[in-house]
């Protein structure tokens, strides 16, 4: 076996059992892999070959170093990586046919990543989104906090709930309008969510958080209408799901908010949340098509 190399797999279990002490060594900056490999684990593909997930570690002296991950045609989403090891790791991606959408990771790491690929598919990267992740220090509730208090999502407020997703869902851009077929197979089936509710009982701001892995919750979705905002809501329904994480044993909370909105990142500090590190997408078109080709 080599010593220092990418090895690459399509089975969630076996990468998790070789990977998973590396990831759950830092896990606020890992948070993404973390989530998301839990979810495949438990939701199980049946797809293989070019529709299935697609895992890699990095490993040097037997140690692993860095790792990837790319849900069934999703971006490729790597823990960071130096310039030399993002180019190591297109070559051997681009040798074996693979070929991705876009690539999601820490800022300097998505762009040695993009360029690369660029370098040996053609494939022209585009910058997507910029995005911060925080880390939750000394939670700080808001004052004053708005009127109301924070009430669990149940199984009633289905509807209600999916319509707000597909809003957020429309705000930041994503492809994907969650309804009552699409749902389980969306990233919003499997969280916890939570309203912010005026005194009359009206929901006004939701946020949601995934279940607890590796110690750490992530705190996502957070979404108030638009005619709603600008009135503490989302202030209030964050630190009323950061407080219940805190209190269901959770030794990290974080969540992501777009680099380019100031009000955003001055909410979540104000409430307590640190800075992590900086993360960006890039999406990659025009490359040319190979078949694609088992991992190995």
């Amino acid at each position: 076996m080599r010593s220092n190399d990418w090895y690459l797999t399509e089975d969630v279990d076996d990468f998790l059992a070789r990977a998973g002490p590396f990831l759950r060594s830092r896990p606020a900056l890992h948070t993404m892999a973390l989530t998301v490999t839990d979810t495949l684990r438990t939701r199980r593909p049946a797809a293989a070959g070019a529709g299935a997930p697609l895992f890699g570690r990095l490993e040097r002296a037997g140690e692993v170093r860095a790792v990837f991950y790319r849900t069934p045609r999703g971006r490729l989403s790597p823990t960071p990586l130096t310039p030399g090891d993002a180019d190591r790791l297109a070559v051997r991606l681009a040798a074996l046919g693979h070929r991705f959408p876009g690539v999601s990771a820490d800022h300097d790491t998505a762009a040695a990543f993009a360029e690369a690929w660029q370098r040996q598919t053609g494939a022209t990267p585009t910058p997507r989104e910029r995005l911060r992740l925080y880390r939750l220090g000394t939670l700080t509730p808001p004052e004053p906090r708005p009127a109301g208090r924070g009430r669990l999502v149940g199984a009633q407020d289905r509807e209600h709930l999916m319509r707000w997703c597909r809003a957020f869902a429309a705000d930041v851009g994503e492809a994907v309008a969650p309804d009552a077929a699409s749902w389980a197979g969306t990233r919003f089936a499997d969280k916890h969510y939570t309203f912010w509710q005026t005194p009359d009982g009206t929901a006004v701001s939701l946020a949601g958080t995934t279940p607890m892995v590796a110690g750490h919750i992530r705190v996502d979705p957070v979404y108030t209408p638009a005619h709603l905002r600008g009135r503490g809501y989302a202030g209030a329904v964050t630190v009323e799901v950061s407080r219940a994480a805190l209190a269901a044993g959770a030794t990290d909370v974080v969540l992501f908010a777009n680099a380019g909105n100031p009000t955003s990142n001055a909410l979540y500090q104000r409430i307590g949340y640190v800075p992590v590190a900086d993360f960006a997408v890039h999406d990659f078109s025009g490359a040319a098509d190979t078949p694609h080709r088992p991992p190995r």
